[in-house]
């Protein structure tokens, strides 16, 4: 049980900042100005009282270590599960799932291989065609131009992913939670698909903003 709160404690703070990530990323639309100063702004939260972009570094470790404890916590119970039935039968009858239950471990890691390159392409520039840190803007528009757009199919595969992923792990974490009656789980099965194409929605928008010329 314990692992299981922990998935779901570490899923909602993932979740929480995947919204408020979102958010920011939505400024650009207010234009070039406005999202660079909201991307330096970042780098300023906590002054006088942490030294500069400090803030950006606890909250990364503290990201960091909430997606170790949630893979971690995925593994084991997988692993469990597997023990828990180990004869294999010659015929086994289907289990019904919905298909975002059933991809978690892929889309995981989808997710886990676009972190990896989201950091090393928006947050250090060294995969980022300009990747100069004092111009947000054109980074994020060099980085989906309609000549790249690999790196759009990509992002769109993993936001796609993250989607999934969330669908299934809020509803997951509701019952986790306590919420297991039969009009909860309905509330949480819709929460739970809302919130996700909110999510998918919201950051496709921008490179496809890119990739179209709204955005340039």
């Amino acid at each position: 049980m314990l692992l299981k709160i922990i998935m779901a404690v570490t899923g909602i703070l993932l979740v929480l900042f995947l919204f408020a990530h979102m958010a920011g990323n939505l400024k650009i639309f207010v234009g070039e100005t406005a999202f660079d100063h909201y991307a330096h702004w970042l780098r300023t939260i906590g002054e006088p009282l942490l030294p500069h972009t400090w803030y950006l570094w606890l909250q990364r470790g503290g990201l960091t270590v909430a997606v170790i404890a949630h893979i971690v916590a995925a593994t084991i119970l997988a692993r469990r599960a597997r023990l828990a039935r180990p004869v294999r039968y010659a015929h086994r009858p289907k289990v019904q799932g919905s298909y975002a239950a059933r991809t978690m471990r892929w889309g995981g890691v989808i997710i886990l291989l676009f972190v990896i390159y989201h950091i090393l392409d928006l947050t250090t520039g060294t995969l980022n065609p300009v990747g100069d840190k004092q111009k947000p803007y054109g980074n994020v528009v060099a980085d989906f131009a309609p000549s790249h757009w690999y790196v759009t199919l990509f992002y769109t595969l993993a936001i796609v992913a993250i989607g999934f992923h969330l669908r299934h792990g809020i509803f997951s974490a509701v019952r986790t939670l306590g919420q297991q009656t039969a009009r909860g789980e309905r509330i949480a099965r819709l929460t739970a698909l809302v919130l996700s194409l909110v999510l998918v929605v919201g950051y496709l928008s921008v490179p496809f903003a890119v990739l179209t010329g709204l955005v340039d």
